[in-house]
């Protein structure tokens, strides 16, 4: 019943090779300009006061564990964190109680709690 299902054979591949082609270039074309729209996160300046925080956290838990919030995050759930896009935590859990590795425990330089992993860069 549809338009091209009395196509012969080779004319449909054909057809369903250029749709393909067609629709490869347009995803190629959404890629490129995405990137140059979006560019990836930037380190963010400290302040005196969150400079002197990152210092105790990297005294607490070493610089490797350091990582900054790329986008501000509302914490909605008991334990979860409510941060701002640039602050500084320390990563002490990458995964939550239920064992989701989606949800990191971080010390934030004094409260502790969750936050979405994906909200988080190596600092």
């Amino acid at each position: 019943q549809m338009p091209h299902g009395h196509m012969p054979l080779p004319s449909f591949w054909k057809m369903v090779e250029d749709t393909l082609q067609q629709s490869g270039a347009q995803l190629r074309t959404f890629h490129q300009t995405f990137e140059t729209v979006t560019p990836s996160p930037v380190t963010q300046p400290l302040n005196p006061a969150e400079e002197r925080k990152v210092l105790s956290l990297v005294s607490k838990h070493g610089p490797d564990k350091l990582y900054q919030v790329t986008s501000n995050i509302s914490g909605s759930k008991d334990l979860d964190l409510t941060l701002q896009r640039g602050q500084i935590v320390a990563l002490l859990q990458s995964v939550d109680t239920k064992g989701n590795t989606s949800r990191w425990l971080v010390d934030a330089g004094g409260p502790r709690g969750f936050v979405p992993a994906g909200k988080l860069q190596p600092y």
